[in-house]
C-alpha cells in the first residue's frame, strides 16, 4: 500500500452542463480524461489522498471579488458557482487541517476575469482563486498570501484584482503578451501605489522549455517568496505550456510539471488553462497530484516523449537568463522605483481598454487609487462597454482606514445618477451595494 507524504485533497467539477461550445478547446472532456487516468493507476487507493465534493458558492462571495453588470445572476451561472466552490473546499480543508494541501481540479476557469465583469474573457467569467481566497480571508484571518500563476497566458484578471495590494502577491510567468493573448503581463506592469512590487511578471519567448520554467522558478519566483514569506501559496496551475497544447507555443513537459510543483510547494493548486485533452492533461495532473503528495514522480511520461526534440535552444536559454536578472534587480529594489514612481501625488488614474474575446465586448476603463498614508487607500472605477453600460464602481479595501471608509460611502451617495449602475464594495464590514 502506497501512503501519501502529504495528506493531499482532492476536487473535481467537471461541469457537465457548461461549454462554451460542444468542440471548444473549454470542455468538459478536460477532466474526465484526468479523472479515467488517475482512477486507472488507483490514486484513490492511496492512503493519505481524499476525495471532496465541491460545495455552491454564494452572491457574496462573488460580490466581495467582483462588479458583475449588472448583477450577479445576470452574469454567472451554477457551474461559475460550484467551479468556486470546490476551490473554497479545498482551501477550507487545509484550513481545517484535515490535509497539508490541496488540488481543486475544476472548471470553468478563471484567471482572466477582472474585478469588472461584463462577460466571458479568455473562458473566464469568475476569479477563482480569488474569490476562494477572500471567502478564507473573511472566515479565517486576513492571510499574507502569494498566487504563482504557471498558466501559458499572463493572469490579467488576477493582477487587476490585487494590483493594489501588498498583501498578496502575485507572480506569473507566461508566454510573452506580443506573441498571445491577452497581450498584457510585462514585466513594468509592477503594481498600484499601495503595492508596487508586489505585481511581478515574468514573461518568456515562445519555445521555453523545461530547463527554462525550472530556472525562472529557482532564479526569481522561489527567492522572492522566500523574502515576502507568504502564510500560504496558491499554484493557478495553468497546464497549456505543454508542448501537444493547441493554443500556445510553448515546450513544456508534464515531468516539468511535476518537478516544479515539487520545488514551488504550494498550498493549493486550482487548475487553469490547458487543453490538450488527451496528449497532455492526464499525464500532467497525475505528475502535479504525485508531486503534492510527495510521492515519487519520476515515471510519469507523455507516450510521445522526446528529450532531445524538446531541447530548450542556446539563445532561448540567454535570454530567460536575461530576463530573468531584470525582473529580480526590480524586485529587489522596489521600495527605491515606487517612491520615484508615485512621489508627490495623492491620486493615481489607470486608464484601460479591455476587450471580452469570448463575448466580443470592448470596454473602456478608468482606475482611481488613493495614495494614503495609513491604508491601501479607497479606489474607484469608472467603466463603460458598447453595450451600453456605463457604471462607477467604489472599493474600500480591507485595510483602510476611517477617512477611506468615509470618503467610499460618500461617493456612493453622491455620485450622479448619470451612471447606469453605481456599486459600492465595503470589504472593511463587508458589505456590498448597488444602485
Amino acid at each position: 500500500m502506497i501512503k501519501a507524504k502529504n495528506r493531499l485533497g482532492l476536487v473535481f467539477f467537471p461541469a457537465f452542463d457548461w461549454a462554451i461550445s460542444p468542440t471548444h478547446p473549454e470542455r468538459e472532456e478536460r477532466l474526465l480524461y484526468t479523472q479515467d487516468q488517475i482512477f486507472e493507476e488507483g490514486i484513490e487507493d492511496i492512503e493519505g489522498i481524499k476525495f471532496y465534493n465541491p460545495i455552491i458558492a454564494e452572491e457574496k462571495d462573488i460580490e466581495r471579488v467582483h462588479f458583475p453588470v449588472p448583477d450577479v445572476k445576470s452574469r454567472v451561472t451554477q457551474s461559475h458557482l460550484i467551479s468556486v466552490g470546490g476551490a473554497i473546499i479545498a482551501f477550507q480543508a487545509i484550513m481545517k487541517k484535515e490535509v497539508d494541501k490541496s488540488f481543486a481540479l475544476v472548471r470553468p476557469p478563471g484567471h482572466h476575469a477582472h474585478r469588472v465583469v461584463y462577460g466571458d474573457r479568455g473562458f473566464c467569467v469568475v476569479n477563482v482563486e480569488a474569490v476562494m481566497l477572500e471567502r478564507i480571508r473573511q472566515e479565517y484571518e486576513d492571510l499574507r498570501v502569494a498566487i504563482v500563476d504557471t498558466d501559458c497566458h499572463h493572469g490579467d484578471g488576477t493582477q487587476d484584482i490585487y494590483w493594489n495590494d501588498k498583501d498578496t502577491l502575485f507572480i506569473s510567468f507566461h508566454q510573452d503578451g506580443r506573441t498571445l493573448y491577452p497581450g498584457t503581463g510585462f514585466i513594468e506592469e509592477f503594481g498600484g501605489p499601495a503595492a508596487y512590487g508586489y505585481n511581478v511578471n515574468i514573461p518568456l519567448p515562445p519555445g521555453t522549455g523545461e530547463e527554462g520554467f525550472l530556472y525562472v522558478l529557482d532564479n526569481v519566483v522561489i527567492p522572492i517568496l522566500d523574502e515576502y514569506k507568504p502564510d500560504i501559496i496558491i499554484n493557478s496551475a495553468g497546464q497549456d505550456n505543454h508542448y501537444t497544447d493547441p493554443i500556445t507555443n510553448m515546450n513544456f513537459t508534464a515531468q516539468g510539471y511535476a518537478k516544479l510543483n515539487d520545488r514551488l510547494n504550494p498550498d493549493i493548486a486550482v487548475l487553469e488553462g490547458g487543453y490538450s485533452i488527451e496528449g497532455a492533461l492526464p499525464y500532467i495532473n497525475l505528475g502535479i497530484i504525485l508531486a503534492m503528495a510527495g510521492i515519487d514522480y519520476s515515471k510519469v511520461h507523455e507516450p510521445d516523449y522526446n528529450k532531445e526534440k524538446l531541447k530548450q535552444p542556446k539563445d532561448i536559454t540567454e535570454y530567460i537568463k536575461q530576463i530573468s536578472e531584470l525582473v529580480y534587480k526590480r524586485w529587489k529594489i522596489k521600495d527605491d522605483l515606487r517612491l520615484k514612481e508615485f512621489k508627490g501625488y495623492n491620486y493615481v488614474d489607470r486608464e484601460r481598454q479591455i476587450y471580452y474575446d469570448t463575448d466580443g465586448i470592448l470596454e473602456n476603463q478608468v482606475q482611481r487609487f488613493k495614495v494614503c498614508k495609513k491604508c491601501s487607500g479607497v479606489n474607484t472605477i469608472d467603466s463603460s462597454s458598447d453595450r451600453g453600460y456605463h457604471i462607477f464602481a467604489i472599493t474600500i479595501p480591507r485595510d483602510a482606514c476611517s477617512k477611506c471608509i468615509d470618503e467610499g460611502y460618500k461617493l456612493y451617495k453622491n455620485t450622479s445618477t448619470y451612471y447606469s449602475n453605481v456599486y459600492l464594495q465595503d470589504r472593511v464590514n463587508d458589505k456590498y451595494y448597488f444602485k
